[in-house]
């Protein structure tokens, strides 16, 4: 059985090593095969009421509507007891039941296609939607379960790429299968019927994982569960937000996805094969975004790449709708005469780009849900997502009926989305600072200095740490911060709270600064000794930085002994609380323990910019040492460095 420390033994693979082991790649295929299949289905079935049956009670202009409520509603349905089951049940167990409802389901689908039986398709399609609905939760909640911290990042990037590449490719199947003269119905009753089975057998491989709440009472009243769900994601606002703006991207994409057919055709002129090739584009984006976030987040939850994601959506919607406008005029263009022409390129490049930059913005915020939920209560946190997302989803085709309604283009819609966009990332980030301020800090330490971090194993991923870093740039404090995968609260002066920018971010995060009449941390009151035990008993990460003020020389501060009554304070309470001791050095560092070059080859943070953009910056963490053991001749000794006398990381504290 595979349990979560079983998953973080050894070095974590890269995502694409997560699909040569058992652990991941059975669960990686049962999810794909499920997403194509529903697509199959779902859009063989829309083909075939829009162009072969004609059913007075189902007009085509209705169809696709019709089809999109029905398997949509059980997400609204049965969110809340699907998360139930799938905490309460073994997951591996759980998955196989789901796949023997989508075999049953798609045999009844088949004699559907083969007699042209409409109801029963239409009973199918809500059942594939229930198939979807319960296997939701249990999809997202297994991951934590036989992923380590460094491999969430990169195997949700995987899952959202490999959900995109299905929907796409079960689209176009069921486009062109259904399509086949003669045998279309025959032949699409099969590849259905083949894809659930191709799912059955998968999932047989799937490693049996703990239950993570096996003595939890079904509650079947799905509106009361729904909102003690909520209730309990609400708990961790952090979590609770996070589902919202993942609903919100759902809400985006939909908007998109659902005007394809009326841009292709009345904005680009272009016949049902462009509407498919702009389908194509978004899934690639997605998907190529995905899986980025791996790489640019060192394999770690980064949290920050949302902002950058959000940003990236809205300039590339917005700029989707003014490429759009004064394209030349032309009759009902192919797939080959739309590609060429020079003025559709820039189109085409905004609609891969802001679909990129919508994986980037979402793949760390199912990360971090993932992560930040009870473990008990996970499923059902992901279930209450779920319902969420349904709603937004059928918000965004409402809303986008009223536009269109009232005269708006659909390039206008896009231009609008947009917009709302913006609205609605500056809301989250500053309701979440969280987010905010790591994206300040992903970009410091990516495009104006080249981190580097050493010892990167020492820092704890989770309970309470103090984190002790010498002070060399007024960027100091965001460097920590882009190096550590959590997030962390600051010590820093009164003085630093006060700078235009940093300072309202670092207040924004709840910083403290508890002496406003001197430089150090910890010299005035208890106020501010309370509030920093407070964040250590509730498992957080405080960062110090006890010299006071940024040195100008490079040469070590003395050590403020606040720091040292604080450890004092936190042990007189049951507290253990690890020191993880850090260097800061600037220029080429050498050797594992940081040490570094001479000093007219060093420049500090903070200084006036080098000639090249990219500075060389270096921290090095030495492994933890026991708060109650340590003095502040120590903690300095470890601590400092100097370029005739560097300080190597194998000295004892």
């Amino acid at each position: 059985m595979v349990t979560d420390t079983a998953a973080t033994a050894g070095p974590p693979p890269d995502q694409f090593a997560l699909l040569r082991q058992r652990r991941f790649a059975p669960y990686f295929w049962t999810q794909f095969t499920g997403a194509a299949n529903d697509n199959l289905f779902k859009f063989a079935f829309t083909i075939l009421v829009t162009y072969q049956l004609q059913v007075a009670w189902l007009p085509p202009s209705l169809a696709g509507l019709v089809i999109g409520a029905l398997f949509i509603l059980p997400f609204v349905l049965f969110s809340a007891t699907s998360g139930q089951l799938a905490d309460k049940m073994e997951k591996s167990r759980l998955m196989r039941l789901v796949k023997n409802l989508e075999v049953g389901i798609m045999v009844l689908a088949a004699f559907g296609f083969l007699t042209g039986n409409v109801p029963v398709l239409l009973a199918c399609t809500f059942g594939m939607g229930l198939h979807s609905t319960l296997f939701g939760p249990v999809k997202f909640a297994y991951l934590p379960q036989v992923l380590g911290e460094r491999e969430i990042t990169g195997g949700n990037g995987m899952v959202e790429m490999g959900t995109f590449v299905a929907i796409l490719l079960g689209n176009v199947a069921g486009g062109l299968i259904v399509a086949i003269p003669e045998t279309g119905h025959r032949d699409i009753a099969i590849a259905c019927v083949l894809a659930a089975l191709a799912g059955r057998a998968v999932v047989q491989w799937v490693p049996k994982t703990a239950a993570t709440d096996p003595q939890l009472q079904i509650n079947w009243n799905p509106f009361t569960e729904t909102w003690r769900n909520l209730k309990i994601a609400h708990e961790d606002l952090v979590v609770f937000r996070s589902l919202l703006g993942i609903s919100w991207m759902w809400f985006f994409g939909a908007v998109f996805l659902s005007q394809f057919p009326a841009f292709a055709k009345d904005v680009l002129h272009g016949d049902a094969q462009v509407a498919s090739l702009l389908l194509v584009l978004f899934s690639v984006g997605v998907g190529v975004g995905a899986l980025l976030c791996e790489r640019l987040s060192r394999r770690h939850v980064e949290i920050g790449l949302v902002p950058i994601g959000a940003l990236g959506m809205s300039v590339f919607s917005i700029d989707l709708y003014f490429a759009s406008r004064g394209l030349p005029p032309a009759a009902s263009l192919t797939l080959a005469e739309f590609v060429v022409q020079p003025a559709h390129w820039r189109l085409m490049a905004d609609l891969v780009l802001l679909a990129l930059f919508a994986g980037i913005y979402s793949v760390p915020m199912y990360a971090l849900i993932q992560l930040r939920s009870p473990v008990t209560h996970r499923a059902r946190i992901i279930a209450a997502n779920n319902i969420l997302n349904a709603l937004f989803m059928i918000a965004s085709s409402l809303l986008a009926g009223v536009l269109i309604s009232a005269g708006f283009t659909v390039p206008q819609v896009f231009l609008f989305t947009g917009l709302a966009n913006i609205v609605v990332g500056a809301w989250v980030f500053l309701v979440v600072p969280d987010y905010l301020i790591r994206c300040v800090a992903w970009v410091l330490s990516r495009l104006f200095f080249r981190l580097r971090l050493r010892g990167e194993q020492h820092l704890p991923a989770t309970g309470p740490a103090v984190l002790v870093c010498n002070h060399i740039g007024a960027v100091d404090p965001f460097l920590v911060i882009a190096a550590t995968p959590r997030p962390v609260r600051l010590l820093v002066n009164q003085g630093l709270l006060q700078r235009p920018v940093a300072g309202w971010l670092f207040r924004l995060s709840g910083a403290i600064a508890p002496n406003p009449e001197g430089p150090h941390p910890f010299t005035a009151g208890p106020a501010a000794q309370e509030a920093a035990l407070q964040a250590l008993n509730s498992g957080e990460m405080l960062v110090v930085f006890p010299e006071g003020r940024v040195s100008n020389d490079g040469s070590m501060q003395i050590f403020n002994g606040g720091l040292l009554q604080l450890l004092k304070l936190a042990h007189s309470r049951g507290l253990t609380v690890p020191v993880i001791l850090m260097t800061l050095t600037s220029g080429a560092a050498a050797g594992a323990g940081g040490s570094v070059e001479p000093a007219e080859r060093r420049r500090l943070p903070g200084k006036p910019a080098p000639r090249s953009l990219f500075a060389e910056v270096t921290l090095s963490a030495r492994a933890p040492v026991a708060g109650p053991t340590v003095t502040m001749e120590s903690l300095r000794d470890q601590v400092a460095w100097s370029p005739d006398k560097p300080v190597s990381a194998s000295r004892p504290a």
